[in-house]
């Protein structure tokens, strides 16, 4: 079992019904990333070169052939960091280069299978909130996911040519202590064991023949024995096919 798998209790993560506040036993501080403004941008890009590194295999027989390239992890490097408040908005601006890690696939001229590391840089220029300033600082963080779904190989610097399609989400986030209404520590159930089952057509199977000829329902105990209308084990001799 897990939460949400065939487990019923009033003390595990779910929706809610009746009344919210019915079992609120306490106000808890609790440690937590404040999200106080966040955005999402796509941004497709033509003809970026990649710079491939960390090749595996090493002194692969060039010249690549590109198969696909897609980022590594959804955290992303946020620098060159700039943010202007605006006088006449409660925005800033809010200038970043935002570093992509991406694992790029291929196959060398002799069609053997490799891997390398390259990375793409997107520049950010946006209006985002920020809050006033105070003595806890906060940061700007990237979350993002990107994909190459073509390439060709470029001669002059052995990487590739390629097209990234990319998401970013921005966020103004701070570490901060936050006081929340509880329902009280979370029950956890236990886990399930993962099965194949392979028995499981067999073992559902009843363990007597259900219905038809031979079945508690014609020609049990009592009955007729199927359309013949003889007495079964109840009755008379029971003659049907004999």
């Amino acid at each position: 079992m897990s939460f949400y798998s065939n487990f019923q209790s009033d003390k595990c993560p779910g929706s809610l019904s009746g009344n919210p506040t019915n079992g609120l036993t306490e106000k808890v501080c609790i440690q937590a990333e404040k999200i106080f403004d966040a955005g999402i941008k796509q941004t497709q890009l033509e003809n970026y070169t990649l710079t491939l590194s960390d090749l595996s295999p090493a002194n692969p027989t060039y010249p690549l052939t590109f198969i696909s390239a897609r980022s590594t992890s959804a955290e992303a490097t946020v620098s060159n960091l700039n943010i202007e408040r605006q006088a006449d908005k409660p925005c800033a601006r809010v200038q970043a280069t935002v570093s992509v890690p991406l694992e790029v696939l291929y196959t060398d001229a002799n069609g053997v299978d490799g891997s390398a590391t390259a990375t793409v840089s997107l520049q950010q220029d946006v209006l985002l909130y920020v809050p006033a300033p105070s003595i806890m600082p906060f940061s700007v963080r990237a979350v993002v996911s990107a994909v190459a779904p073509d390439g060709t190989f470029d001669t002059a610097t052995q990487g590739f040519i390629v097209s990234i399609c990319a998401t970013v989400i921005l966020k103004i986030a701070m570490p901060v202590e936050v006081l929340v209404p509880s329902y009280g520590y979370c029950v956890i159930p236990p886990l399930q064991e993962y099965s194949q089952e392979v028995c499981a057509g067999f073992f559902e199977l009843p363990l007597y023949p259900q219905g038809g000829n031979g079945g508690i329902g014609s020609g049990g105990a009592g009955g007729a024995c199927g359309p013949c209308g003889n007495g079964g084990m109840g009755g008379g001799s029971c003659k049907c096919g004999r």
